[in-house]
């Protein structure tokens, strides 16, 4: 079999836990099979780096971030591969360029083109463990790019997808996929499996343990893509097309997302062609906007709410704020103070009750909802972001509860 294996960061923090994950990429290795793996950086490397180039430049360019921040994710495999030779093993490190992972020219936040893969190939027919490191590529102009934030998730997905790989495991701190996050709410359940649809809108909601474009490609590409834990040796989830599940198991999961922020234009005049206006700034901001709500003002004008990602809210308005005149409205205000609180379940559509049961187990709490958006498989709401655990480990009690 040919197993794409990726860890995380936290996996490969220190000697220790290199040491037990090349433990587990050696018994993989070991049983006969072709393995590839992709590592991050190792703990806080990305942060630390990113805090010694603020003290050079407050404001670097997003090139020279990138090149630096590469690093990091070649420190690991490096050590990996050193790791590897010690227990007499065939290993050899490889970087995004000598991959032929091939990326646009968005740095920082590069979408994957190509990759070649023929580099794995000849390693792989040398029976070698190839170890890649992940989160990075090169673009047209040779310059090195990173993917973003869970760039490595990423990273695998694309190499099992190209190789045709027979699994991809990603290893991470917790050992499969919770209902909610087992850290912070009481009785979260661990699913044996859940389809690409509900892993994305949990990933693109909050949940940390996959990234929504490695799940996009898996879907995309028929990965076969499962969570595992790194600490743990025990069976994880299955991220797959379609999952049995049994009649009361239609959530599949409960997600928070803090990390939002909410633009209001206040005082919108009341004709064709406002939102247009509103939303236009934002396309060419390339800012991506979620949840949208229009509520009658004062004088017979709207306010128009909407959220936006926590790091892109100064930039919406400041566009916005050029643009008050042309639009006509009163003025633009910011409230980072919220959060996104989802349910989602691919069963959701054919349930009527779902959003009851959520509004109900919201108001036991005395937690004012804001905004609500809803989908075929997902129901969010945009609540004080002082009440967002409060309404999480609610909401799973009252669809996850015993009884």
């Amino acid at each position: 079999m040919l197993i794409v294996q990726k860890f995380g960061g936290s996996s490969v923090a220190d000697s220790a836990k290199i040491a037990r994950v090349a433990g587990i990429i050696a018994e993989t290795y070991n049983a006969g099979n072709k393995v590839v793996v992709v590592l991050s950086a190792q703990g806080d490397t990305t942060d630390d780096l990113i805090e010694k180039a603020h003290e050079i430049n407050p404001n670097p360019s997003k090139r020279e971030m990138d090149v630096l921040l590469s690093v990091g994710e070649q420190i690991s495999v490096s050590l990996m591969a050193m790791q590897l030779e010690r227990l007499r093993l065939p290993a050899v490190s490889l970087t995004g360029w000598q991959i032929g992972l091939h990326t646009n020219s968005n740095y920082g936040a590069a979408r994957i083109k190509t990759v070649d893969a023929e580099r794995i190939r000849k390693e792989l027919d040398k029976n070698r463990i190839v170890l890649v490191a992940g989160f990075q590529g090169v673009n047209k102009y040779d310059d090195i790019t990173t993917l973003g934030r869970g760039g490595s998730d990423t990273t695998a997905v694309a190499i099992a997808a190209v190789l045709k790989a027979d699994k991809c495991q990603i290893y991470t701190d917790v050992d499969g996929v919770y209902t909610a996050d087992p850290r912070k709410v009481a009785g979260a359940k661990k699913l044996s499996a859940i389809t690409y649809n509900e892993m994305l809108e949990l990933a693109s909601l909050g949940s940390q343990v996959l990234h929504n474009r490695s799940v996009e490609l898996a879907k995309r590409y028929g990965v076969d893509l499962e969570v595992l834990s790194s600490y743990e040796r025990r069976p994880g989830t299955k991220v797959k097309e379609v999952v049995k599940k049994v009649e009361r198991m239609i959530i599949s999961g409960v997600a928070k997302d803090a990390n939002v922020a909410r633009i209001t234009v206040v005082g919108v005049p009341d004709f064709p062609g406002v939102a247009f206006k509103v939303f236009s700034v934002m396309d060419r901001e390339r800012i991506n906007v979620d949840i949208i709500l229009q509520s009658a003002g004062k004088g017979g004008t709207n306010d128009i709410s909407f959220t936006v990602a926590a790091a892109d809210a100064d930039a919406a308005k400041a566009a916005l704020d050029e643009y008050v005149e042309s639009i006509g409205c009163d003025h633009v205000s910011v409230d980072r103070d919220i959060a996104k609180v989802s349910i989602v379940g691919a069963g959701m559509m054919n349930a009527p009750g779902m959003a009851v049961r959520m509004f109900e187990a919201l108001s036991n709490c005395n937690i004012n909802i804001q905004m609500i958006s809803s989908s075929e498989i997902k129901l969010s709401v945009v609540i004080p972001e002082a009440d967002a655990d409060r309404a999480v480990s609610a909401i799973h009690e009252k669809f996850f509860g015993e009884g």
